[in-house]
């Protein structure tokens, strides 16, 4: 069962330690007192704490509920009973209860007596996100917010496109004079793009972030392309991020890894892309260049590797403690044989002796059985969406294997 509540005016509620003096605001002054100012004694909207304050203030709560807050992720409490267990999820002031329905109704219901709030019932939607039940299958969507993001910048009734990025495009940095109007109508665009990237649109995220570099001093042609990501969005408006509930959870978290070497032509950094499935959809997706020179194709694939089982870690760690520990190591898969030789094999060799010690901590992940290295063709591996422009056929493959689907 899930239930949600939204808190009326959350940062109210907060209480503040240091002292802060305000204005007596227009009409509300004090008769014979107008020279003197208010001190506050709560946060109010605006204020740098305000946030802080609320969240210090509903962690007390919650705790008093007996919930604890989950170590590998803040936004997360658990109250674990004789009658069984209810997960809270907290974004600010939006709430999720998860349980049988019984515990979690009463654990509504106790949160809503301690804190003003709108019953939103069994959520469907959450951080702009549409969410939508069919028996153990779940499927999320930002279609309303991405109608308002097409309608706000005029592109309603582009022309779809088949991919975010043309094949073989790699934006290059301007050091041109800055046009102040064109920035500031790119980073709209951009912000509006990461929103749905980091929410339900996986499959743009190589173009997105490497088009976000450009924030600073961006160009027509960037501008250009940051639109045909959109042209790309509006003609996959009916495509929705679907897991599979049971069926997909007994498969455990899986997980993929590639790089495209030295792909940055001024520094030649290389790409890095990774993903994780569970449940047979994305839940982790990651696609960034790389903050040191990789010096052959190999160290750019353990490179991303390392990074790629951090996460898998945290995962791991995070099911553990909401009740769903993975019994078997994780599978990472990586197309190159030598990155899986060095991160499998725990004596140095000439080659990789100059690589960052911490990139090691693969090898550690591997001997305790965290988890386990297997080898995948490139033309299987769907982490190379996150690595670089693809062609139409070779995205659409991957883009399914991302959990994307028609709906």
């Amino acid at each position: 069962m899930k239930a949600s509540v939204d808190v009326k005016t959350a940062f109210l509620y907060g209480k503040l330690d240091e002292e802060i003096y305000m204005d007596q605001p227009e009409g509300f002054h004090q008769k014979g007192q107008e020279r003197k100012v208010f001190r506050l004694r709560r946060a109010i909207y605006g204020l740098k704490q305000a946030a802080r304050a609320w969240w210090q203030e509903l962690e007390k709560s919650v705790r008093k509920m007996g919930f604890t807050r989950l170590h590998s992720d803040s936004g997360i409490f658990i109250h674990r009973g004789q009658e069984g267990v209810v997960n809270m999820v907290a974004y600010v002031d939006d709430i999720i209860f998860f349980g049988l329905k019984v515990l979690a109704d009463q654990k509504k219901l106790e949160f809503m007596r301690r804190w003003e709030c709108r019953d939103l019932g069994t959520p469907t939607k959450f951080l702009s996100m549409s969410i939508q039940y069919d028996g153990d299958t779940i499927q999320l969507d930002q279609t309303a917010y991405l109608e308002k993001v097409l309608e706000r910048f005029g592109m309603g009734n582009a022309k779809p496109a088949r991919t975010p990025m043309v094949e073989g495009y790699y934006p290059l940095k301007h050091t041109g004079p800055n046009n102040a109007v064109l920035t500031r109508k790119f980073q709209l665009v951009i912000g509006s793009l990461l929103h749905l990237m980091l929410g339900t649109c996986p499959d743009i995220a190589y173009a997105v972030t490497k088009l976000a570099q450009h924030c600073a001093n961006p160009t027509e042609e960037h501008l250009a392309k940051v639109f045909y990501i959109m042209r790309y969005l509006a003609g996959t408006q009916k495509y929705k991020l679907v897991y599979e509930g049971r069926k997909g959870l007994g498969q455990g978290l899986e997980s993929y890894t590639d790089s495209d070497y030295a792909q940055d032509p001024t520094h030649r950094l290389s790409q890095t892309g990774n993903l994780v499935l569970l449940a047979s959809g994305a839940i982790s997706w990651k696609s960034y260049t790389q903050k040191s020179i990789a010096t052959s194709s190999t160290e750019a694939e353990y490179m991303a590797l390392f990074d790629c089982s951090k996460q898998v870690l945290w995962l791991r760690i995070l099911l553990k403690e909401l009740g769903i520990p993975m019994q078997v190591p994780t599978p990472i898969y990586v197309d190159n044989q030598g990155a899986i030789f060095n991160a499998s094999n725990l004596v140095q060799e000439r080659r990789t002796k100059h690589i960052d010690v911490r990139y090691h901590k693969i090898q550690e992940y591997v001997e305790e059985g965290q988890v386990v290295l297997y080898y995948i063709p490139t033309t299987e591996n769907p982490a190379d969406i996150f690595t670089k422009p693809l062609g139409r056929v070779k995205f659409e493959l991957f883009r399914k294997s991302l959990g994307l689907i028609f709906q």
